[in-house]
């Protein structure tokens, strides 16, 4: 899969499911301090995740992810690798 592809399906599911407004979504956005995610949102981001890529998400993995550029590799590591 390529990258564009993970970013467009990224921002789609932030958008619609947990109401992002697309403009706050750039690649230096931290998730928590940007984008106003918390620990309840990333346990519905990882379903989501989980289910349009096909992959299981270790918590550990995600400790050190703070941007959505730095999400958007970790997924595509995750789904090409």
């Amino acid at each position: 899969m390529e990258r564009k592809e993970i970013e467009s399906q990224v921002r789609d599911f932030l958008v619609e499911e947990m109401e992002i407004e697309s403009e706050a979504i750039t690649g230096e956005a931290k998730l928590k301090d940007d984008l106003g995610l918390d620990s309840l949102d990333f346990v519905d981001i990882v379903v989501i995740v989980e289910k349009r890529f096909g992959f299981k998400i270790r918590p550990e993995e995600m400790a050190h992810i703070t941007t959505i550029r730095e999400f958007y590799g970790y997924i595509e590591s995750k789904v090409n690798g």
